[in-house]
């Protein structure tokens, strides 16, 4: 064979079952995924795939040479990772997903960030939709809540709280809540899980009793930058994550009420693929984002005013 072209293409049609999604991670079109793979079966004189209009599945021919095919790139990974270990340069493009939020406590270190590594390349995709870090491509993704996909090394990046804010022009039209119960008399602004759709609970650990509350809606919104838009608008009071409040609360433009019952926390993680070796852009972005993202999560206002 002249290049490892075929082979590459191959294998990771393989794993996705899909020239779409080979070609997506591969950064080539479709139709020279499906090319690359028709070349190396003539080379071979033997059919690796099943096609049809709707699927692409592996015949057992393919099964076998893709798990030999399998270790050999491994191997060719390894034996890079090692020289890029060797030199220890970060290096080269690094696509990382965040939540749309996530500007809000990655860019201000980014400056940072790229002083150090001059050599990275960062690609940067904020989007609240669940993504597939393997078949879409991804170096890193950075999400909060559990972590299961056995596929993926995980990694703590900090806790987050969130925090129950209104206006300071709301609290003087419509008074400062002093109970749980107040709730029930305020207008509430609720967050729609754009990946559930569902309407995410006011959970406070220390207040069982809020499930229990018939929380008044007066705005539901399925995007955390307009949710702090309206809080600071003055249309009611909103449960957001403190990093997202924490300008604004630092400005004077919102207050938090009800402090000593919002003790939710909430987990962020760096995911990546699994592999025997970390690359070194991504080993120095994960300690990166570990030490820096999260080094302060509270809510620092020392004049808001507190129930």
């Amino acid at each position: 064979m002249d290049s490892l072209s075929g082979v590459i293409s191959f294998v990771k049609t393989a794993e996705a079952l899909s020239f779409i999604s080979a070609a997506r991670t591969l950064g080539i079109s479709a139709s020279a995924v499906g090319k690359n793979v028709a070349k190396l079966e003539a080379s071979l004189n033997v059919r690796l795939l099943h096609r049809s209009t709707r699927k692409v599945s592996l015949t057992a021919e393919g099964q076998l040479f893709y798990e030999r095919c399998r270790k050999i790139l491994d191997d060719l990974q390894d034996a890079r990772a090692m020289l890029s270990h060797a030199t220890q340069e970060p290096r080269g493009k690094l696509r990382v997903s965040l939540p749309t939020i996530g500007y809000r406590f990655l860019l201000p270190h980014m400056a940072r960030f790229r002083k150090a590594y001059p050599e990275i390349e960062l690609e940067l995709d904020f989007n609240d939709q669940l993504v597939d870090v393997i078949d879409e491509g991804f170096d890193v993704v950075i999400r909060s809540g559990g972590q299961a996909d056995s596929k993926l090394m995980a990694r703590k990046l900090g806790p987050f709280k969130f925090v129950l804010c209104a206006s300071p022009d709301y609290l003087q039209r419509k008074g400062r809540p002093v109970t749980l119960s107040d709730l029930e008399h305020h207008e509430c602004l609720r967050y729609r899980f754009v990946t559930t759709g569902k309407i995410m609970e006011w959970s406070m650990s220390s207040s069982p009793q809020i499930t229990q509350l018939r929380l008044p809606t007066a705005l539901t919104l399925n995007n955390m930058e307009a949710m702090l838009m309206a809080v600071v608008d003055g249309h009611g009071i909103a449960f957001v994550p403190d990093f997202l409040a924490r300008e604004a609360i630092a400005q004077g433009r919102l207050e938090t009420v009800l402090d000593g019952h919002t003790e939710d926390q909430g987990q962020f993680w760096a995911l990546w693929p699994s592999s025997r070796h970390l690359s070194p852009k991504i080993r120095v972005f994960v300690d990166f984002a570990a030490e820096h993202l999260f080094a302060n999560p509270a809510v620092d206002n020392p004049d808001a005013r507190r129930s």
